[in-house]
């Protein structure tokens, strides 16, 4: 009698929420939520508390504005990190105060957020229009606690994200030119987006990885030219290069402090303070060092184990690729999923930030349990759950062990299966079906 009951309450919850009020409900909820989050980088700055990044933002574009250096050395390192055309957006963004800019950028990143949720929704359903509201909720709601880095330590990541849901849409619907040129906008703000072309050249999406190129010469080089002249321009990117390709056993690029520790959750953070005797909380000079490693392995040796890690992904990656004639829009929603985890574990700096794209992973997960396809991928996303949430209640042990990391590679094999199960049971196709462009006009 009581199964009975909760089952009908269930039922009529599910109806209730998937119901036109329902969604009203859902968007006012997310409007509140994006509020509350935009309003706390505020509220700092007015009462003269840590903005976090926001104030490197600003700093940087009046330094652009004002003819300065971008890329300079202070106390050994960088401050500002991300490619030259970064500092050009920055320097329109810094035109409107600190206040505004944070504003601004709070704004930006609450419609990448809503644009990301619906763009997911779209690659994990095949359909322009989701009509079921899990969908919306529950991608959004297992990955809160990395929106809200987000938003707290004014992070472009939930643009990243939204900009390269765009381009798999835009794949899907064989505009490859806008895709590529999405890919490479996502990867002049923060340079790891670019992997993206080894997937695009496997799958041979030649006008998009031809477009990736040339966009990215234009945002490197011609657009920061007019602002800082050819030459300047050519010397901010040697700059960028020579600050940022590097790696040794000291630290990635510009966060030698910051490299090992348990804020980069990357393969290259985890396996290096796993297997070498490393400081993994290297807060600061004076701190007291924290080793959790469990080898104490030569440098080289950890390369050479990260190199055959990221193979053994990359193959098992293709192996779970169905032939071009066999895709279908549910393959290539696990596929463009599966992207995402490589990208996300595979750059040498990945912050907790960063895994808000598990957005579509988790799109992906909620799409085929509802359809009644995902009952063995649900096995698999409830310990990847169990091991992410454990940075809840030990927010730096779990994470210094690498929680995220190992919840991203787990979920990524399970993905990996599912993938495998539908090449398995697919059909050949004359052509992959396009995906309708949420935006676009019926009949253009």
């Amino acid at each position: 009698m009581n199964d009975s009951a909760a089952k009908r309450g269930w039922t009529a919850f599910n109806r209730r929420l998937n119901s036109p009020a329902g969604f009203r409900v859902l968007i006012i909820i997310f409007v509140v939520v994006a509020i509350v989050f935009s309003a706390v980088p505020l509220l700092h700055y007015f009462r003269g508390r840590s903005i976090m990044d926001y104030k490197l933002w600003y700093e940087t574009g009046k330094r652009v504005l004002a003819g300065q250096e971008i890329f300079f050395l202070h106390f050994g390192k960088y401050d500002f990190m991300y490619p030259p055309p970064c500092a050009i957006f920055l320097a329109g963004a810094s035109l409107l105060g600190q206040a505004g800019l944070i504003l601004l950028f709070v704004a930006i990143n609450s419609a990448a957020w809503f644009a990301s949720v619906q763009l997911a929704a779209v690659l994990a359903t095949g359909q322009s229009h989701a009509k079921n509201a899990w969908l919306y909720l529950m991608p959004s709601l297992l990955v809160i606690v990395y929106i809200w880095s987000s938003y707290h330590l004014g992070q472009s990541s939930l643009v990243l994200l939204a900009l390269m849901l765009g381009a798999f849409v835009l794949l899907r619907a064989r505009r490859e030119i806008s895709a590529g040129a999405l890919i490479a906008l996502a990867a002049a703000i923060k340079a790891f987006p670019v992997m993206a072309i080894i997937y695009l050249i496997y799958r041979r999406y030649w006008k998009a990885t031809a477009s990736l190129l040339v966009a990215l010469v234009f945002l490197l080089l011609v657009l920061p030219a007019p602002f800082r002249g050819w030459e300047r321009a050519w010397r901010d990117l040697k700059q960028w290069s020579v600050g940022m390709l590097k790696y040794n056993p000291s630290g990635v690029a510009q966060r030698p402090m910051r490299s090992y520790t348990w804020k980069n959750q990357s393969l290259v953070g985890v396996s290096n303070r796993l297997l070498r005797h490393v400081d993994a909380d290297a807060a600061s000079a004076s701190h007291t060092p924290i080793y959790v490693n469990l080898a104490d392995v030569k440098f080289a040796t950890v390369n050479a184990i990260i190199i055959s890690v990221a193979l053994a992904l990359g193959i098992l990656f293709i192996a779970a690729m169905p032939h071009r004639a066999m895709r279908t829009a549910e393959s290539d929603a696990i596929e463009f999923a599966l992207l995402i985890l490589m990208v996300l574990m595979i750059t040498p700096l990945s912050f907790g930030y960063l895994f808000s794209w598990l957005i579509l992973p988790f799109a992906v997960v909620t799409q085929r349990v509802l359809t009644g396809k995902g009952q063995s991928l649900l096995w698999w996303s409830l310990p990847v759950l169990a091991i992410l949430a454990l940075a809840l209640p030990f927010p730096r042990g779990a994470q210094i062990y690498g929680n995220t990391f190992f919840g991203a590679l787990l979920l990524f094999i399970g993905l990996s299966i599912e993938l495998l199960r539908c090449k398995r049971a697919g059909r050949p196709m004359a052509a992959v079906e396009a995906v309708p462009i949420p935006w676009r006009p019926a009949g253009s």
